[in-house]
């Protein structure tokens, strides 16, 4: 289905930013410069966040619609990018159907109790709108002072949900999740589409309460061969994207070290695929393919260099897109909590100017 298209009979909410040019580069329209935002830009390296999460877990921050309001409106304010990102954390849905977890500082999301047998998937259950009242709420403060600037929507997908629920936390290896996948592949494929349904259903949510688009973050989807991937986490990506299809916004699809899955996400149902910096976006263009627009993918650290070097690599970045269907400028990943506010509000500045025609 055409991301231009909306079926009657679903919700009929327009975005009121329905021509941005954030928007217009997912359609891959034509655009009046290049938009950007950034992954991770709700918070980490603002001061003003840091003030405000003051003395408040990271969960308990995401349930309080006017905190989360004030987080997701803050790198829109200071940076003046072209679109808002919904703030919020992989694990909220499933902290919202009564799994026990926390995310740990320093260390990441911790399960007190892993998902390891079949009897545990009795444990997750489908996720209604009821259990995330406060997104709802949040969302329609955000959409009211936004105007015209799109919110995207945010959540995990199945794989790097499914990583954290067997290893019980942050991993390098794996290990349990690919035993499981390799060993027990009924009960993985089962895993993963209940996770799919509850990631779509949290969607849902979103793009209702008026999420102009949605990102599916598969962090960790990097460490899978791609015959694994097409076979083992594939299908229940696509069946996330399958729910959010009839509603006609723009879905974007990213993971990290994900070179060789590219053209996979793509075909998963991505309008946009997310490339990080690894591989270059005439490169990542041709491996996706015609048909979808690509975002990112200025490498994060480059930032910590002098302001010429930023612009330097920016415009190798700029260039590369030159021949793109559609174009969101991105980091290859997220801000990282040391970087300067300062830097990522030049380069927002840099990439309006130059790209503006």
């Amino acid at each position: 289905m055409s991301v231009n298209d909306r079926p009657s009979g679903q919700p009929t909410k327009p975005p009121v930013s329905h021509n941005s040019p954030f928007l217009r580069a997912c359609r891959r329209e034509p655009v009046p410069h290049t938009p950007v935002w950034f992954m991770r830009q709700a918070g980490r390296s603002l001061p003003e966040y840091l003030k405000v999460r003051e003395g408040i877990p990271m969960l308990e921050s995401c349930t309080r619609p006017e905190l989360v309001t004030e987080i997701t409106l803050q790198p829109v304010r200071r940076h003046k990018v072209d679109a808002a990102v919904y703030y919020s954390d992989i694990v909220v849905p499933l902290k919202a159907i009564g799994l026990d977890l926390d995310i740990k500082p320093g260390v990441g999301p911790v399960v007190a109790d892993p998902i390891r047998s079949r009897a545990d998937l009795d444990r997750l259950r489908d996720l209604t709108p009821d259990d995330v009242g406060y997104v709802t709420e949040a969302i329609g403060m955000l959409t009211a002072e936004l105007g015209e600037t799109p919110l995207i929507g945010f959540a995990g997908a199945p794989f790097t949900l499914a990583s954290y629920l067997i290893e019980g936390g942050p991993s390098r290896t794996y290990e349990r999740t690919k035993a499981m996948m390799y060993g027990d592949p009924e009960l993985w494929a089962d895993l993963v589409d209940r996770l799919a349904d509850i990631t779509g259903a949290f969607l849902k949510v979103q793009v209702e309460a008026g999420a102009s688009a949605v990102q599916l973050f598969d962090s960790w989807a990097g460490a899978l061969a791609p015959a694994d991937y097409e076979r083992h986490v594939m299908p229940a990506s696509a069946k996330v994207f399958d729910t959010i299809a009839p509603y006609g916004v723009p879905r974007i699809h990213f993971g990290v070290g994900t070179g060789e899955l590219l053209k996979l996400m793509g075909d998963a149902g991505a309008d946009v695929v997310g490339v990080d910096w690894r591989v270059s976006l005439d490169e990542a263009a041709r491996r996706v393919g015609p048909g979808k627009a690509l975002q990112g993918n200025l490498d994060p650290t480059v930032l910590y260099a002098p302001t010429e070097v930023v612009e330097e690599k920016t415009r190798e970045v700029l260039e590369a897109a030159a021949g793109l269907e559609g174009h969101v400028f991105n980091l290859g990943h997220g801000v990282l909590p040391t970087m300067d506010p300062d830097a990522l509000t030049r380069l927002t500045e840099y990439v309006h100017t130059r790209t503006a025609h």
